[in-house]
């Protein structure tokens, strides 16, 4: 049995240890064994992963195998055995293991969270080269993995943080990740949790509000996972199937990039320029021009309104989706409905028109080599009711006067 002992390299069981290099074969004895003893005196070397390693640059610099073992031995205050051994005490108590364990978890979360260096994490792959083995076992444990994702937020620049996150990505827990900036700054990481958040916005039709806001808060986390989300659902937005809540969830996005501290920037954000990109409008660039104008500065303007107008009738009108923006209608009801605002009588004809043209007026898109085909059937009928309703509403009656007018309100809303 001896004889078995003595032929095994007394290192072979160490999977972390690496051939010496030619680097470490030139080191200093000296500096070596100095260094290697300052590591064997901290409390608990032993159990330090990389014991093996740092022992077998001990021997070959000609260190004592006596001294060693005398420096370990005295600095072994076995900390995680005492633990082991108090938790084993509180079972034998009476306490159920997952209570322990649990008590155990996080008393180590919250150690790790106040101590952590991100440096030092740094190093683990310098050391060893390779991806460890515990980390990979670390990552399927939904606690280590919570603890990963605070970690990483709190220090999105630490490469072994970053590392780690794909991993879990890779190992198919993208779901959990959703909100982590650190998955933003890994393309191949932030495509995964995309499509996740983006086929939970499908799948569950009546959440559509929560799933909905929680993609938009994730793709406005910077400008580029904003830019690169819009194109990607705007190309599923053309599809027959889905394509329409696609446009939906884009209109979502906009809006949530539109409103403060999004995007990395304390003020509301401007993308007007990105939504227009998307939605074909420089072809004609004179209606690109006005709406960018007033999107931008989230005001309507008589002249900007005009030029619309004069486009949206002539032989040749741009694209519908121009004035289907969330925003440009939310501005032009707004001008027409809401109490206090006066509108010049001249150019409500105009406001009017435009709503009416992007609330009925139905598109069909061209075959390859064929005109846009548009079905203005209901644009009368709908600047009449709207005419009708904003009579009403700006004819300063009292409440018995608004009361019998609800038929003819109904009426044109229906």
């Amino acid at each position: 049995m001896d004889d078995d002992y003595d032929d095994r390299p007394w290192d072979s069981g160490d999977r972390m240890d690496n051939d010496v290099s030619g680097g470490e074969e030139s080191e200093n004895p000296e500096q070596v064994l100095a260094e290697c003893a300052e590591k064997f005196s901290t409390p608990d070397y032993i159990m330090e992963p990389g014991i093996f390693s740092q022992l077998k640059r001990y021997f070959q610099s000609g260190g004592n195998p006596l001294q060693v073992i005398e420096e370990l031995s005295q600095n072994y205050t076995a900390v995680a055995q005492m633990a082991n051994l108090i938790a084993e005490w509180l079972i034998i108590g009476g306490v159920k293991v997952t209570d322990v364990q649990a008590m155990v978890e996080n008393h180590l979360k919250e150690m790790i969270l106040k101590t952590f260096d991100p440096k030092k994490a740094d190093t683990i792959f310098t050391e060893e080269g390779e991806t460890p083995a515990w980390l990979t076992q670390l990552i399927e444990h939904p606690t280590w993995r919570s603890l990963i994702y605070r970690l990483a937020e709190e220090y999105p620049d630490c490469l072994m943080l970053n590392f780690t996150i794909k991993l879990i990505s890779d190992a198919g827990f993208q779901g959990e990740i959703t909100s982590i900036s650190t998955a933003a700054q890994q393309l191949e990481v932030f495509s995964r949790v995309l499509k996740t958040s983006i086929s939970s916005f499908l799948t569950n039709p009546e959440e559509w509000q929560n799933t909905s806001k929680e993609c938009a808060k994730m793709v406005c986390h910077g400008q580029h996972t904003y830019v690169y989300s819009q194109v990607i659902i705007h190309i599923l937005a053309r599809e027959s199937k889905g394509g329409s809540s696609m446009k939906r969830l884009s209109q979502e996005i906009t809006k949530c990039a539109q409103k403060k501290n999004t995007l990395s920037i304390q003020s509301g954000n401007d993308v007007t320029p990105i939504t227009m990109a998307l939605n074909g409008a420089s072809a004609y660039p004179t209606a690109c021009q006005a709406l960018t104008a007033m999107l931008s500065k989230n005001t309507l303007n008589p002249a900007d309104i005009t030029v619309l107008y004069r486009n949206y009738n002539a032989p040749d009108p741009p694209p519908i989706d121009l004035i289907r923006t969330p925003q440009f209608l939310e501005l032009l009801v707004d001008s027409l409905f809401k109490p206090g605002v006066k509108l010049n009588p001249d150019y409500k004809p105009k406001y009017i028109h435009l709503l009416a043209y992007g609330a009925s007026v139905s598109e069909v898109q061209p075959k390859k080599g064929q005109k846009r085909t548009l079905n203005k059937d209901e644009l009368q009928p709908t600047i009449r009711a709207i005419e009708t309703v904003h009579n009403i509403c700006n004819g300063n009656k009292g409440s018995s006067e608004l009361i019998a007018e609800l038929s003819t309100i109904y009426q044109s809303l229906k």
